[in-house]
């Protein structure tokens, strides 16, 4: 499987591609700035991370609606990270059908492990497998959830 390989995923008037070129990246940096988890996060820092990630945009009628990244080294491990809708289309089954056509991605059988963190929708990533990490001293973090605001990192 070739890294730079394009995979898409057609449903009515939707589109599901990991093209980065067709990404609106605008679009993404101005739904995770105003998100819970990037609130405040720079347009460079965006662009850095879509360049180092394999991502999935959603696409209605060619306009960017959704995203969704995975920091991967397409063989054992992914950090799946920054999925969105926007408001306007969500409860159509949208994220659920952005989710599957992740865990469609040929690399994605492939991986040993999927990490994900998240405060919104659990329900949705338990429909698809997805378990809590609630094991003691098994998941570390180091966790800055203000770094995009404060600009600075502690210590």
């Amino acid at each position: 499987m070739s890294i730079s390989a394009i995979h898409e995923w057609r449903m009515n008037d939707y589109l599901v591609s990991t093209d980065k070129t067709m990404l609106d990246v605008q679009a993404v940096h101005q739904y995770l700035t105003r998100s819970t988890w990037a609130k405040g996060i720079d347009l460079d820092i965006v662009c850095a991370s879509i360049e180092n990630s394999l991502n999935f945009g959603i696409y209605h009628n060619e306009s960017q609606i959704g995203f969704a990244r995975l920091i991967t080294d397409y063989a054992t491990f992914a950090y799946l990270c920054d999925v969105y809708i926007l408001e306007k289309y969500q409860g159509d089954g949208l994220g659920r059908w952005l989710m599957e056509c992740i865990h469609n991605h040929p690399c994605f059988d492939k991986l040993r492990r999927v990490m994900l963190f998240t405060t919104t929708a659990p329900w949705l990533y338990e429909k698809l497998g997805y378990e809590p990490v609630n094991r003691e001293n098994y998941a570390w973090t180091i966790t800055r959830p203000d770094i995009y605001i404060n600009g600075k990192r502690p210590g």
